[in-house]
């Protein structure tokens, strides 16, 4: 079963702070418009709005039970996101990671004796 694009831009949502704070807050498991407004300094209209943003985006599903909607990250969203930053800094990340772990530090030189200072009683 393929992946559909979605809608929306995922980085165009998550672009706004309350998105990303929603996303924060799903991170830790489902939770219904209600509780996501409980955590945040915003109403639940604003709420409803923002989660409809990231479900067209394809980082958000929601899934009924009873008669509320419990919204939890999307799985395959989360997989165009990391698909994306593989292909844009995948070769960067592997040349660095490359040099970084063939790349020796460096030797700590001899090491000086120091003389013991000297009180000033004789």
């Amino acid at each position: 079963m393929g992946v559909s694009a979605p809608a929306g831009d995922p980085f165009e949502a998550l672009g706004d702070p309350n998105r990303r704070a929603i996303v924060e807050l799903l991170g830790s498991g489902g939770r219904s418009v209600g509780e996501v407004a409980d955590a945040l300094p915003i109403s639940r209209p604003a709420v409803s709005r923002h989660l409809r943003l990231l479900k067209e985006a394809g980082l958000v599903v929601e899934e009924p039970q009873g008669t509320r909607r419990i919204y939890r990250l999307h799985d395959h969203g989360v997989e165009a996101v990391e698909i994306f930053l593989a292909q844009v800094w995948g070769d960067v990340a592997t040349r660095f990671r490359l040099m970084a772990e063939n790349t020796r530090p460096p030797r700590p030189g001899p090491v000086k004796a120091t003389r013991p200072k000297r009180s000033g009683r004789s």
